[in-house]
């Protein structure tokens, strides 16, 4: 039963955690990075030529930063905006809350964290603009910043993460319970049951 349970977790733990990363950071083709922020200068906004077939496109955001940052779900990083033929397409607030740090070298603390802004839809063939901005959270430094787009991206199934998560919870209990009864089984004080014949056995019934 343990290698059932063990199983049913780990299944669990790839729907609900791996699937969703793996969507966001690798699904579809990368159309190109842009450096949008450089330490000691300005923001500037980048326009890139998108077209049909890159639809849909998925924008990442990776920040690299030069001491560990704090980050609260509350306090925004960054700030993006995509436009095109004067529509907005897209307007978010990152946080970079649950970004994991990604480390440029070893031998340096600078560390990369990625935030996703979203997925643009319908698009259409035309140049569109992106403007990343800093947020209001404090005591972020910033040694760069860059804008990546990749193209035909998948969509996260909405079902996929609850359903690992429960699938995760029901492993992780089962396994814990199997591996309670095993080392009950195995226990060296528990007392055997007495021998029903032979020495030091019941004595038959006359």
């Amino acid at each position: 039963m343990r290698v059932i349970f063990l199983l049913l977790f780990l299944a669990g733990l790839a729907m609900g955690f791996g699937y969703p990363w793996y969507v966001a950071n690798f699904s579809g083709r990368e159309l190109g990075t842009w450096r949008v922020y450089d330490r000691g200068g300005a923001f500037k906004p980048v326009t890139a030529r998108l077209s049909e077939a890159d639809d849909p496109v998925r924008v990442l955001v990776d920040m690299e930063a030069i001491a560990p940052p704090e980050f609260a779900p509350r306090s925004t990083v960054l700030t993006i905006t995509a436009s095109t033929d004067g529509r907005s397409v897209l307007a978010e607030t990152l946080t970079f809350a649950e970004a994991k740090p990604q480390e440029k070298s070893p031998q340096l603390r600078e560390k990369i964290y990625r935030d996703e802004a979203g997925v643009i839809a319908g698009v259409e063939d035309g140049d569109y603009t992106f403007v990343v901005g800093q947020g209001d959270a404090e005591g972020i430094e910033m040694r760069s910043v860059d804008l990546i787009l990749r193209g035909g991206a998948g969509s996260v199934d909405p079902r996929a993460q609850p359903v690992g998560y429960a699938v995760t919870a029901i492993g992780f209990i089962g396994l814990v319970l199997a591996m309670r009864r095993g080392r009950r089984e195995r226990n060296p004080n528990s007392q055997p049951p007495p021998p029903r014949w032979g020495r030091g056995g019941a004595k038959p019934e006359e």
